[in-house]
């Protein structure tokens, strides 16, 4: 074993000597913190909800079925007896597909997709609805709200998809509230996600306050003149506005976990549409200055000519034409074409210069957007 040397001198640390009454100044350094919608785990929220609140959605679910105010048509009716503008009764929800979802934005659908229930029917008549073979049709199979929640159990344990995404649920509120809960007890463990065209009322939202995680809305049209020709609807935008600042109020901003996978908030989709670029510009300065400047944003530029839109005029306006030019003889006529990318830049521009900047885009670095 060999020995220390005791003639070699010890290696002596050196140390700044600070006196007393002077301050240690620290070499400044750049901090790269986590942005605030960065969190460490996520908890849905439906599992944070007390026992006693559960019970209370529940009587209350079905106290809607009753008396239906939904949504701003408020039909009133007694959904066990006859159905209101949805055409759904209460004791199931027609469904049109349920299965692993590829085609959402990217912090939805991950790598394993987003868990995406399509409910057939809807409480808007878009003219120019890009998914007119299910919102229009009640094509599809019926499910009571317990047979849905076990539908949940299976795309979270065969599909291993990122979230429950509900697609146009605003009409069958009280059955997805009933099967979020039934879900609860099953063990989904998963984020719900309220897909709307955001034509809701606040009775209803105030119902999912507290089981929905990700709210998806909407914000279609600006003008009375465009709801009531395009959506069918007399006070859409009033309506979109109420419901978007209420789910703001329960979720916040949209937040991701690591894995870029987004977990809560809300997100606001725009489908620009051909020759409505002011429209749009109205409803992105919106959402800047009475929602939130860091909203999360999607300026969506794939419409094109769906549904009525395109079709020959019927009755006494196709009579009155029959003698114009052949391309005035079609429904709509003033979005019968595929939207420009110019209309689409135009309207995020306005969105940037009105202060909001996280938008749903393709990754810049070339590669997966999460």
């Amino acid at each position: 074993m060999s020995s220390v040397s005791l003639t070699k001198p010890l290696r002596r640390l050196r140390f700044p000597l600070v006196p007393f009454n002077k301050p240690y100044r620290v070499s400044q350094r750049s901090l790269h913190l986590a942005p605030p919608w960065l969190l460490d785990d996520y908890i849905p929220r439906y599992h944070l909800i007390s026992s006693l609140d559960a019970a209370k959605k529940r009587s209350l679910a079905y106290a809607h079925l009753r008396e239906c105010n939904l949504c701003p048509r408020k039909c009133g009716v007694n959904r066990y007896e006859k159905s209101g503008m949805c055409l759904v009764g209460a004791q199931t929800v027609k469904v049109n597909t349920i299965a692993p979802h590829f085609g959402e934005e990217p912090c939805f659908q991950g790598h394993n997709g987003s868990g995406s229930v399509f409910f057939s029917g809807c409480n808007l008549r878009c003219s120019f609805c890009q998914n007119w073979d299910i919102s229009h049709q009640l094509n599809g199979f019926d499910l009571t709200p317990e047979e849905l929640a076990e539908w949940y159990m299976k795309l979270q344990e065969v599909g291993r998809v990122h979230n429950i995404n509900l697609v146009t649920p605003e009409h069958v509120v009280p059955q997805v509230v009933l099967s979020i809960l039934h879900a609860r007890e099953l063990g989904l463990r998963l984020p719900i996600i309220y897909n709307t065209s955001s034509f809701d009322s606040l009775e209803s939202l105030e119902l999912l306050d507290g089981l929905v995680d990700i709210y998806l809305p909407d914000f279609k049209v600006w003008t009375d003149k465009s709801s009531k020709r395009l959506l069918k609807a007399d006070n859409y935008t009033e309506t979109a506005m109420e419901s978007i600042k209420a789910m703001h109020a329960q979720v916040g901003d949209l937040c991701f976990t690591g894995d870029g996978i987004a977990k809560k908030g809300v997100l606001v989709r725009h489908l620009v549409m051909p020759g409505m670029e002011e429209e749009g510009k109205q409803i992105v300065k919106w959402l800047a200055e009475n929602v939130s400047k860091d909203i999360m944003v999607h300026i969506m530029e794939q419409y094109f000519p769906r549904a009525h839109v395109g079709k020959p005029l019927r009755g006494k306006k196709a009579g009155a034409d029959a003698s114009s030019d052949a391309t005035a003889k079609v429904r709509y006529e003033e979005i019968n074409r595929p939207v420009d990318l110019s209309e689409v830049e135009s309207i995020k521009k306005a969105a940037q210069e009105a202060g909001i900047w996280r938008f749903v885009e393709a990754a810049k670095h070339g590669g997966f957007n999460i």
